[in-house]
């Protein structure tokens, strides 16, 4: 049976200023019709609510948009220092899959932030082999990189663009589209790494309704499956982290943090 615990998300300290962990793309609707724009915003922030993560295009390695075999590269509508959102053509009816990946970026963080860090992230390995190694005390030094998906709905007509494998180093895969549940329905997501069934690891599974955030963490079984239910409408994120040895040069960690984000509407 899967593990299922309530917890609040910690502020975490980067570089220069205060963010947090999440990192998803925001639009500003998930129903739309043939020929409009959906607004297209990068968010980083706190319990499922932030604002716009400033992202030049030299930090972004893809921005696409697909629809069943369809791809659109995206990355030239990304204009350095506009913080307006992008706006992206929906011209087909169907289900639509926006996302962006981003390069690494270095992090140093001071021992206790890092800890906890690993902590609420469930990545209970690498804590133990830093204190195999005598080093809970010492900084985390660590490059990441994110990796985020968007599923928005075009017109009535739904598809299997919501299977889609993206390539990232973890994918997020819903069973069902999500465009086609309702209150009570069960929703279940596949994560994979490196193209395996990812098993113990804790995702997050966030909804915002009413002006309030509910978030489960919920554990991987061993065929990578995760089970929750739909209870409210609204924006829903999944979450994942994991976090490696690095072998990039001046960091001892690889972290990769990937989201999935759609919208329950009945």
């Amino acid at each position: 049976m899967n593990r299922k615990i309530v917890s609040t998300v910690c502020i975490l300290v980067c570089i220069t200023l205060v963010q947090a962990r999440e990192f998803w793309l925001q639009p500003d609707k998930f129903i739309f019709q043939p020929g409009e724009n959906l607004l297209l915003s990068f968010n980083v922030g706190e319990n499922f609510m932030g604002g716009r993560w400033n992202l030049g295009r030299q930090a972004i390695i893809r921005l696409e948009r697909h629809q069943l075999g369809k791809m659109n590269n995206l990355s030239s509508l990304i204009k350095d220092g506009d913080k307006n959102p992008i706006p992206i053509p929906l011209q087909e009816e169907g289900t639509h899959l926006v996302l962006m990946e981003s390069n690494n970026s270095f992090l140093e963080r001071e021992s206790d932030s890092f800890n906890e860090f690993l902590k609420s992230e469930g990545q209970d390995d690498i804590l133990a082999q830093r204190e195999k190694t005598n080093s809970l005390a010492k900084p985390g030094k660590e490059v990441y990189s994110c990796h985020t998906k968007l599923l928005v709905q075009v017109g009535d007509k739904k598809d299997d663009t919501f299977r889609k494998a993206d390539g990232f180093p973890i994918e997020i895969i819903p069973e069902k589209n999500p465009y086609t549940l309702r209150k009570g329905d069960p929703l279940r997501f596949k994560i994979v790494y490196q193209g395996k069934p990812l098993f113990g690891a804790r995702v997050k599974v966030w909804n915002r309704y009413d002006n309030r955030t509910t978030l489960q963490n919920i554990y991987t079984e061993k065929n990578g499956v995760i089970e929750t239910r739909i209870s409210n409408p609204g924006p829903w994120m999944v979450t994942v982290v994991k976090v490696l040895p690095s072998k990039a040069t001046g960091a001892e960690w690889q972290s990769y943090r990937v989201s999935l984000v759609f919208g329950i509407v009945y």
